[in-house]
């Protein structure tokens, strides 16, 4: 099954200055271990909150809003989309990749599971 785990991030949880060098360094290795084992099927980081744009619809009237969103206590900072056997491993690799962001950073993933069209 396919899973994908959305990054997300409370800003005022990111360490000042962003990455360290050091995590982007283990962040390589886990992502090349993840392909290796035929695990990650795409990652990638997404731009900043300032440069997105919002489409809303409601009561059948359709919003488009640029950011920054104020009101944004938590953003999608990135994701991953991985091919497991199960739930339960989809969220082991979901813990390494927290673990190695050490004890500055708050931040979550939420792993789903990816609604695969009947065949």
């Amino acid at each position: 099954m396919r899973y994908m785990s959305l990054i997300k991030i409370d800003p005022a949880g990111v360490p000042e200055g962003g990455p360290s060098e050091e995590l982007m360094t283990e962040m390589g290795k886990l992502i090349e271990e993840m392909t290796k084992a035929g695990v990650l099927l795409d990652t990638a980081g997404l731009a900043p909150l300032e440069e997105s744009t919002r489409v809303q619809l409601s009561g059948g009237k359709l919003t488009v809003l640029d950011g920054p969103f104020t009101e944004a206590k938590e953003f999608v900072g990135g994701y991953a989309l991985m091919q497991c056997r199960s739930q339960d491993e989809a969220v082991e690799w979901a813990k390494r990749f927290l673990t190695i962001h050490g004890d500055q950073w708050e931040i979550s993933l939420e792993v789903r599971a990816v609604q695969e069209p009947d065949a």
